[in-house]
């Protein structure tokens, strides 16, 4: 466990060298998260006061879902994930610019991400169907009355959304890059991890967990912050605590999503062109996913 830390910690590191090169890749996040910000009150407060969450987040396993529901539902995870994959088509083309040695600007992203607008809307499309089917069933699962039924249905529908997750790592880069369509780039995807990685692919800590790990650090010394003010009644600090975990938290968020995008670039460039650049390592890429057997934790 200590040596794929140590690994994705190493990934991580080289990751943050790139963006040092090029600070401005983190504008991308930031707009994404203020983009999701956006989209999601436009949607929630409206979906709330007409009691249509009731539907996908029951657990007591009665009624359904009306078709409305489904539909508004829909339109807001592909809303929502088009303005996702956007930014981020757009902070992986700019990084691939950087790790081949030139020098992106911001407009030379959205320029890229610009073009390949019909591809992101189709992906998103499929992204949103995936979300809400394994949303359903998450829930259909949580509301069996076995207990023991309804944990092994959460473990698979864990493992279906894990497996969706390690196919479509890729996905991204290849919309950017090769210009296909929404159903090819998952295909593609899949094909360059197989390629490159082995048929029995198995995550290493990657960069998210590091961050992760880092999260759960913030939130634990802020509980702890707040519940030390708490106690001498100083409402003012424990204020002040809450603003700097959630700031603290949603720095970590942009940063972890910088470099995540970084990394799948660096991934993607080493699985069809087989170069890495000067900040990343040729081993250090290689064991980016390595056989079940070996294993020692997921994405």
């Amino acid at each position: 466990m200590f040596a794929a830390f140590s690994r994705s910690w190493e990934l991580v590191k080289a990751s943050y060298g790139v963006l040092r090169s090029d600070k401005e890749l983190v504008i991308f996040p930031i707009i994404s998260f203020i983009g999701v910000v956006i989209v999601s009150i436009s949607f929630f407060v409206p979906m709330l006061a007409a009691g249509m969450f009731d539907g996908l987040t029951n657990s007591d396993g009665e009624g359904g879902v009306g078709i409305a529901t489904l539909i508004v539902t829909f339109l807001f995870y592909l809303v929502m994930y088009t303005v996702i994959i956007f930014c981020k088509s757009a902070l992986i083309g700019a990084a691939l610019i950087r790790l081949k040695g030139g020098d992106p600007t911001l407009q030379d992203g959205f320029n890229i991400a610009r073009e390949r607008i019909g591809t992101i809307v189709g992906y998103a499309a499929i992204s949103a169907t995936v979300g809400i089917i394994l949303q359903l069933l998450s829930n259909a699962f949580r509301g069996n009355k076995n207990p023991i039924a309804a944990i092994i249905g959460q473990i698979i529908v864990g493992l279906i959304g894990a497996a969706w997750n390690i196919v479509t790592f890729l996905a991204v880069p290849v919309l950017v890059v090769e210009n296909v369509g929404p159903i090819e780039c998952v295909k593609r995807s899949g094909a360059l991890l197989k390629k490159t990685w082995g048929e029995q692919l198995a995550g290493n800590f990657g960069v998210g967990a590091v961050f992760g790990l880092i999260t759960f650090g913030v939130i634990i010394l802020g509980v702890v912050l707040i519940a030390v003010f708490a106690s001498m009644k100083a409402t003012v600090l424990v204020v002040l605590a809450i603003i700097a975990m959630i700031i603290a938290i949603a720095a970590i968020s942009l940063l972890a999503s910088t470099l995540g995008g970084i990394y799948q670039a660096a991934l993607y460039r080493y699985a069809t062109e087989g170069e890495v650049s000067s900040e990343f390592s040729p081993d250090m890429i290689r064991g980016a996913f390595v056989q079940k057997s070996g294993a020692v934790g997921g994405f």
